[in-house]
């Protein structure tokens, strides 16, 4: 049975309003975990002008492939295999997205996926993160403070991200924080871009 993700279907329209403007001048888009596939079918029917590259761990490419066979579209790809946690295959872009990935992963793993981006964003590429994020230490809802205990009783590894730590990993492959938009139910895009 095709996967699908309650999460995807609410906040889909909201990110598509933030790409619209962040991606207006893009071609080629990859996505690090695409998950169920459901933004990449939803995002290349409403930006036909991308290019969308989906991409996750084996184990999601099956419910991924469903999502693609089903939309048909001519302007996706994927998915490939791609790991955080390991050097990925030569491949360039002029942007790169990631819906509520990274607080899935491991610091490790985060680390990882930045040196990758590095390497895969062309110079003036971007990257678009969505999701919880704290500020400073900080949480900037209750239900963030609550969402990360949960994340950290699943899985100690995992956590909602500092921004400010991102900005440092970011900053050492030559990105620089562009935009930062506030979303509904106390997500975030976060955009940096590659000098």
């Amino acid at each position: 049975m095709k996967p699908f993700a309650e999460s995807n279907e609410q906040n889909k329209e909201p990110i598509l309003e933030i790409l619209k403007i962040e991606f207006a001048d893009r071609e080629r888009v990859l996505e690090i975990g695409s998950g169920t596939g459901q933004h990449a079918v939803f995002f290349t029917e409403q930006l036909p002008h991308l290019h969308w590259i989906c991409s996750d761990l084996k184990e999601n490419h099956t419910g991924i492939q469903m999502w693609l066979d089903e939309a048909q579209h001519t302007n996706i790809e994927g998915p490939l295999l791609l790991d955080a946690r390991e050097d990925w295959p030569p491949l360039q872009v002029d942007a790169i997205f990631s819906a509520n990935a990274i607080h899935i992963m491991s610091w490790q793993a985060v680390q990882g996926m930045v040196k990758n981006v590095g390497r895969t964003l062309v110079s003036g590429g971007k990257l678009c993160l969505y999701g919880p994020f704290m500020y400073n230490g900080q949480h900037t809802a209750e239900s963030n403070a609550q969402f990360d205990v949960w994340l950290k009783n699943r899985d100690p590894l995992s956590g909602v991200r500092d921004v400010t730590e991102l900005t440092k990993l970011m900053n050492l492959q030559d990105m620089e924080l562009t935009n930062d938009y506030e979303m509904p139910v106390n997500n975030r895009i976060l955009v940096w871009q590659k000098v």
